[in-house]
């Protein structure tokens, strides 16, 4: 047996403090007593899906089940968001529900981004999106000791900030706004112009909102809000809002589009985006088109990332502070 001592990796440890795993779990039993008093069924549905998303901004992560009818193995893709299972038990008659559980999306890791994360997910039949709003920002209350959150409009926030209306900018307006970062050629380049916009948005709009309360952003371009009912008030914009706050995208929400048709060629526009970018299509989700088919109600739905709220609301500076295991111990 050798003399020398072992050598061991201290990436065994958590990268949380037990201390701060336990406040994490009393802000858990918050948002869980929050949907108790007001009677918002919790439920559980699957990870795994035959079907991956077609937004083409997410990146599922693939696995192959090998088993009855799939001897030669089936991919199956892990899920970016409960979303869709949700909805189908909208459609089955739930009633207001939510969900706490891991989401995952093939992306970037860093401060405030982890391919594998907690995401809270709830859906009110009957609320609109301002509804929602109202019930995001009494729950961001509670979480983090907050004010009530601001709200502006999409195309206000452009017009305060960076100076361009951008439901009707020109190309040429959109490229001179990216001037004062420097990135016109980026813009040049870039021929989508909801890519263009977004990118825009997260320089010009993001560093500037939330930085003393939470900022409900909605109003969305319609060809931004795939999963979004188009505004009956103004059919260039849908019915969908963000929130910021410190700098940090919180949540993303949507009254939600019911109509199985109209939700078909969304995801096929998707798809050829897809295709024009050498990403591979996705095969349409047929369960939740026949869903929508069967019958959505009439309701709003918002996705939380939980670990964005925690790190804020224990005053951490980056994800891995308030997860058990970051990506780099998992």
């Amino acid at each position: 047996m050798s003399n020398q001592a072992a050598v061991y990796s201290a990436n065994w440890q958590p990268s949380a403090s037990i201390q701060v795993l336990r406040q994490r779990a009393k802000l858990l039993q918050s948002i869980r007593s929050f949907f108790s008093e007001r009677n918002v069924l919790e439920v559980e549905t699957p990870a795994l899906s035959q079907y991956g998303v077609s937004d083409l901004h997410l990146r599922n992560f693939e696995t192959q089940f090998v088993g009855p009818g799939a001897a030669d193995g089936k991919t199956l893709y892990l899920q970016t968001s409960p979303e869709f299972h949700m909805k189908r038990l909208l459609a089955s008659g739930s009633g207001a529900i939510y969900q706490i559980c891991k989401s995952f999306r093939n992306e970037e890791a860093g401060r405030i981004h982890n391919p594998e994360f907690t995401m809270l997910e709830w859906y009110r039949p009957g609320f609109n999106h301002q509804q929602l709003m109202d019930e995001m920002d009494q729950l961001l209350m509670r979480l983090l000791k907050c004010d009530p959150g601001e709200r502006m409009s999409y195309q206000h926030a452009f017009m305060q900030y960076l100076g361009i209306d951008p439901l009707s900018a020109s190309r040429e307006q959109i490229i001179q706004a990216g001037k004062t970062f420097a990135i016109e050629q980026l813009l040049c380049e870039e021929h989508n112009r909801d890519s263009q916009l977004q990118i825009l948005f997260a320089l010009g709009v993001e560093p500037n909102i939330g930085r003393e309360r939470p900022c409900f952003i909605d109003l969305f371009p319609a060809s931004q809000a795939a999963l979004a009912r188009v505004s009956p008030d103004d059919t260039r914009v849908a019915e969908r809002f963000e929130v910021y706050f410190k700098g940090v995208e919180l949540a993303n929400g949507f009254h939600e589009l019911s109509d199985a048709q109209e939700q078909r060629t969304r995801f096929e526009r998707d798809n050829q985006l897809r295709a024009e970018n050498n990403l591979p299509v996705m095969t349409l989700d047929e369960n939740l088109l026949s869903a929508l088919g069967a019958g959505l109600p009439d309701c709003s739905g918002v996705a939380l990332g939980l670990d964005r709220v925690f790190m804020l609301a224990l005053e951490k500076s980056e994800l891995s502070d308030v997860v058990s295991f970051g990506i780099e111990r998992a």
